[in-house]
């Protein structure tokens, strides 16, 4: 499941990241934040728009605002 349609307050761990989606220097960004394989992350808020951005994550004891265009290239596995 991508990042973008993981409900709120579903914990999940990071599967896999399409890194070849985003561009080098939103990748870098991402990864200097913490968005890695097995990263534990949950969604906290989405945006109210027609494309619902942003969208609140929690990583780790950090809260990130990612554009739902990087939340898609992200895959989740809900942890249970």
């Amino acid at each position: 499941m991508k990042l973008s349609d993981l409900p709120r307050r579903v914990p999940a761990r990071i599967a896999a990241i399409d890194w070849d989606s985003l561009p080098p220097a939103e990748g870098s960004r991402l990864r200097a934040l913490g968005f890695e394989h097995g990263a534990f992350v949950e969604t906290l808020h989405k945006g109210m728009l027609f494309w619902r951005d942003p969208i609140a994550v929690r990583i780790g004891r950090m809260t990130v605002a990612l554009r739902t265009h990087h939340a898609e290239a992200i895959d989740c596995e809900a942890r249970r």
